[in-house]
C-alpha cells in the first residue's frame, strides 16, 4: 500500500462538518422561538463549522477517489474527533458551558452515544441547546449503523464478517457504490422509528419538545434527557416508559433485521441466534431483578422520584426492572429508577451487564451479543478438543461454521477490551476516584452505557471529575464507540509505514 490519500481524507472530514453545521441551522429555532440569547452563539457555531467544511472540501481535490483500510481507519476516527470539536462550539459560544473541557466532555459523550453528563442541572439550560444535546446523539447513532454494517467489515473488523452474507453492504477492499443503498434504507428505518416514538410519546401524555428529545436519546441508544431525573420524571406516565422501553430494545437489535421486519420477515428475525439471546436474556434477567425488588429491596431507601417506590408492587416493580435492564444492556443509559439502592446482588447483575452490548449492527455500544455467544461456543469447544483431540470441530453460528479469523478476532476484542478496562480503572483511581467510582466511570465510558457506579451512580453526573479524569473518560468513549481497533491501530508504528 503506497502513501495515504490524504485529499480524500480531508474531503470526507468536509463533509462531515457540513453536515454538522446544517444540524446546529436546525437547533437555532429552538433558542429563536423561545426568546433565548443561546441562539446567537448556536448561529455562529454552525456557520462556523459550515465553513470548516466547505474549506476543507473545496481546498481538496484527489486524484484518486479510492479509500483502502488506511484512509478508512483515519476517516472513521477523525471524523468522530471533528464531530466533537466542531459539535462542542454551540456549548461554548452560548455560554451553556464554559470550560472547553466540560464541552468537549459532553459533546463526545453525545456523539458516542455515551450518555454521561457534566451538567447538574439540566432543566435550567435554553432549549435549543438540550435539542442540540439530543441531536449530537441522533447524528452519532445514525453514523454509527452506516459504520458497523457497511464500513467496519470493509475493515475486516468489529464481528460484523458474520452478516455480510445479509447486509447490502461492501465486501471488496475499497468502498462499493451499494454502500449508498445501504445507507438510504437504514436512514430511513432510523428516521422513521424515530419519528414514530416521537408521536407515541407525545399522544402518551410527554410534551412535543420532550417527546422529539427522548425519541432522538432512545433511536440512538444514547440516554441524555431533558429532566434532571431522567424518564424518572416520567413515572407517573407508565406508558411512556413502556414505550421507550420497546424502542430502546428495537435501537439495540441488528438494523438489519429491523429491515427484514419491516418487509414482514419476522421469521428471519428469529432465526438470528443474537436476537434470540439478546431479547430473551434481557426479558430472564429484567424477571430476576423484579423479584428481587419485590422481596428483597428496602422499601425505606425509596423516598425520591429518582427512587420510586415499588416496594411490594409487582407491575411497576416489573417495570422499573424491565427499563433499567434494557437501558443497560442497550447502552442507552436512561434512569427509571436508582439501581444501586435495590440490593447488593442487583447492583452486581447490572455491573455485569455493563459488559454484554446490544446487538451488531445496532447504536449500542459494549462488548455486544454476537461475541459472548462465539467466545461462549469456543470455549465449549475447547472441552471437547480436550477429549478429542484429533477431531475438527467448527464454532457453529446461525446454522454456519465460524472462521478461526472471526473467532481469533472476537477473542482478541475481548482480550484488549478487558486489558483497557482494568487499566483504565487503575488510571482513574490515581486521578482521584475511589475504586468503586472507577470502575463504574470506566465501564461506563468503554461501554458508552451512561450511568455507572459509586460517585457516577445513575442519579449523579460526572461533573465532580477532575479535568484529566474527563478527558480520559472522553478518550474511553472514543474507542469504545469505534471498537477499540479502529482507534488504536493509529497508535501502532507500522500503521504510519508507507508499505
Amino acid at each position: 500500500m503506497g502513501s495515504l490519500n490524504l485529499k480524500i481524507i480531508y474531503r470526507f472530514l468536509g463533509i462531515t462538518a457540513i453536515l454538522n453545521g446544517l444540524f446546529m441551522f436546525v437547533a437555532y429555532p429552538f433558542s429563536y422561538f423561545n426568546d433565548e440569547k443561546a441562539g446567537d452563539g448556536i448561529l455562529i457555531s454552525g456557520i462556523i463549522t459550515v465553513l470548516i467544511g466547505v474549506l476543507l472540501y473545496f481546498l481538496n481535490k484527489p486524484q484518486s477517489t479510492s479509500i483502502h483500510k488506511k484512509e478508512g481507519y483515519l476517516i472513521v476516527t477523525s471524523g468522530w474527533l471533528i464531530l466533537s470539536f466542531t459539535g462542542m462550539l454551540p456549548y461554548l459560544f452560548s455560554g451553556a458551558i464554559p470550560s472547553i473541557t466540560d464541552a468537549f466532555f459532553e459533546t463526545i459523550s453525545g456523539y458516542s452515544t455515551t450518555g454521561s453528563s457534566i451538567l447538574t442541572d439540566i432543566e435550567s439550560m435554553p432549549k435549543g441547546i438540550l435539542f442540540w444535546r439530543s441531536v449530537t446523539h441522533w447524528i452519532g447513532g445514525m453514523g454509527i449503523i452506516v459504520l458497523t454494517i457497511a464500513i467496519l467489515p470493509l475493515l475486516g473488523i468489529g464481528g460484523m464478517q458474520l452478516f455480510m452474507a445479509e447486509a447490502p453492504g461492501p465486501s471488496a477492499d475499497k468502498l462499493h457504490p451499494r454502500i449508498t443503498d445501504t445507507a438510504k434504507r437504514l436512514y430511513l428505518i432510523y428516521v422513521s422509528l424515530t419519528f414514530a416514538e416521537f408521536f407515541l410519546l407525545k399522544l402518551a401524555g410527554m410534551t412535543w419538545f420532550d417527546a422529539i428529545n427522548h425519541a432522538m436519546a432512545t433511536l440512538s441508544t444514547g440516554g441524555f434527557s431533558t429532566k434532571n431525573s431522567s424518564v424518572a420524571f416520567y413515572n407517573n406516565l407508565p406508558f411512556a416508559q413502556y414505550i421507550i422501553i420497546f424502542f430502546m430494545l428495537i435501537a439495540g437489535s441488528n438494523f438489519v433485521l429491523i429491515y427484514f421486519a419491516l418487509k414482514g420477515k419476522i421469521k428471519k428475525v428469529f432465526q438470528s441466534e443474537e436476537f434470540r439471546y439478546y431479547l430473551f436474556g434481557v426479558l430472564g434477567v429484567s424477571a430476576v431483578v423484579a423479584i428481587l425488588i419485590i422481596f428483597f429491596q428496602d422499601p425505606n431507601l425509596q423516598t425520591t422520584i429518582a427512587h420510586p417506590k415499588v416496594y411490594g408492587e409487582a407491575e411497576s416493580a416489573i417495570r422499573h426492572s424491565l427499563f433499567m435492564v434494557t437501558s443497560v444492556v442497550t447502552t442507552t443509559g436512561f434512569v427509571s429508577a436508582d439501581f444501586t439502592t435495590w440490593c447488593f446482588f442487583a447492583t452486581a447483575i447490572f455491573f455485569a451487564l455493563f459488559f454484554t452490548g446490544g446487538s451488531a449492527g445496532s447504536t449500542s455500544g459494549g462488548v455486544k451479543v454476537v461475541r459472548h455467544i462465539i467466545m461462549l461456543k469456543n470455549s465449549f469447544l475447547e472441552f471437547k478438543k480436550a477429549l478429542h483431540p484429533n477431531a475438527i470441530i467448527p464454532v457453529r453460528y446461525d446454522g454456519k461454521s465460524v472462521s478461526q479469523t472471526i473467532v481469533f478476532n472476537i477473542l482478541s476484542f475481548f482480550i484488549i477490551y478487558m486489558l483497557i478496562f482494568i487499566l483504565a480503572s487503575v488510571i482513574l483511581t490515581l486521578l482521584g476516584l475511589d475504586f468503586l467510582s472507577a470502575l463504574g466511570a470506566t465501564a461506563s465510558s468503554l461501554g458508552n452505557i451512561g450511568p455507572g457506579l459509586g460517585s457516577v451512580s445513575p442519579v449523579d453526573s460526572f461533573a465532580h471529575l477532575s479535568s484529566s479524569a474527563k478527558w480520559f473518560c472522553s478518550f474511553l468513549m472514543l474507542i469504545g464507540r469505534l471498537e477499540l481497533f479502529t482507534v488504536l491501530i493509529l497508535f501502532t508504528p507500522f500503521f504510519w509505514r508507507k508499505n
